[in-house]
């Protein structure tokens, strides 16, 4: 839950504080050029080790049944893609011919992470959909999963210079972004409300 805040509030105030930085046009990972660019360099470190954690408690949690191999590990990996990724300074958007070798890795790393962000969704809603004491995140999961998918495709499309939407490829990808984030603030809490209440149910998805 902290991570996800965490991460979601870092790049939007530093966002808005950042000289000569337009959110609408600009990748998140643009924050990380420029003399304070450690910043959010640091944001996608700390952010991806409490998203390893996280992906730890649901392995613990999820012991048995559909998704309780595979869902832990995604989302695990999706917590090593933004560390990774936040260690590589990225190439600047506007950079259409030219390309560092810091700026490939995080480009591999970040396109890992939204690869595996909806398919972590779909995983999951398989075991949500089945499991009493966790259908009410169901819907919700596979909304999420599907609203990832769409987006995805339309920050590729955004990425093409010659697009309508390349002026606005920073706010597409903030919708990922934070329909991820919100997604696993989601599921933590509900981890996080069955725990308080005594009941850490394992069932198998009926």
């Amino acid at each position: 839950m902290v991570g996800a805040v965490l991460f979601v509030s870092v790049f939007t105030v530093y966002g808005w504080l950042c000289p000569g930085y337009t959110p609408n046009s600009m990748f998140v990972s643009e924050l990380s050029l420029g003399p304070y660019g450690w910043v959010q360099m640091l944001n996608f470190v700390l952010t991806g080790a409490l998203v390893v954690v996280f992906g730890r408690g649901l392995a613990a949690h999820f012991s048995t049944g559909a998704a309780s191999r595979a869902g832990p590990v995604l989302v695990e990996c999706m917590g090593v893609s933004l560390m990774v990724s936040g260690l590589f300074t990225t190439d600047p958007s506007a950079m259409f011919s030219q390309a560092t070798a810091q700026g490939v890795v995080h480009r591999i790393f970040g396109a890992l992470f939204f690869t595996l962000a909806p398919v972590s969704c779909f995983v999951f809603y398989r075991r949500f959909r089945g499991d009493r004491s966790w259908r009410p995140m169901a819907g919700w999961t596979l909304a999420a999963g599907v609203v990832l998918t769409l987006g995805i495709g339309l920050l590729k499309l955004s990425q093409q210079p010659d697009s309508g939407l390349f002026e606005w490829k920073g706010l597409v990808q903030r919708v990922i972004l934070v329909t991820v984030m919100a997604w696993i603030f989601a599921v933590a809490s509900r981890l996080r409300h069955i725990y308080r209440d005594g009941a850490p149910s394992q069932q198998a998805p009926l």
